[in-house]
């Protein structure tokens, strides 16, 4: 059984920065990509960045590219989510989430089957 750990999130001013951090307790790390989401209040969930095993990340989604960065430290079993001008859109709770590693991985929602229990940031105008 996986269990995935949030930290990081917090309130900040539009503009600023946040790291956030996902701990992945999994027997072996490498068969997993891990993902990114978030969810604003009465909206859907939705992807925003993913990474395999490997380090190769996929396309982020539009809202965020050029602002966020996905990375992970496997000694650790880490995945980061480092998110700069931030803005009060981007204010949602975020989770990660993890998906069997395979040659053709897909990003869509519905292939992460471990969640983590969130952490929320909130963006400030």
């Amino acid at each position: 059984q996986v269990q995935l750990v949030e930290s990081g999130g917090g309130l900040v001013q539009a503009g600023g920065s946040l790291r956030l951090s996902c701990v992945v307790s999994a027997r072996t790390f490498s068969n997993y990509v891990v993902g990114w989401f978030r969810q604003a209040p009465g909206k859907e969930r939705e992807f925003v960045t993913a990474i395999t095993w490997s380090g190769r990340s996929s396309t982020p989604a539009d809202s965020v590219k050029g602002r966020f960065t996905i990375s992970r430290d496997n000694a650790q079993k880490t995945v980061y989510l480092q998110m700069n001008s931030l803005k009060p859109e981007d204010t949602a709770i975020y989770y990660c989430a993890v998906a069997l590693y395979t040659s053709t991985w897909s990003t869509d929602i519905g292939a992460f089957g471990s969640w983590g229990q969130g952490t929320q940031v909130t963006v400030s105008s």
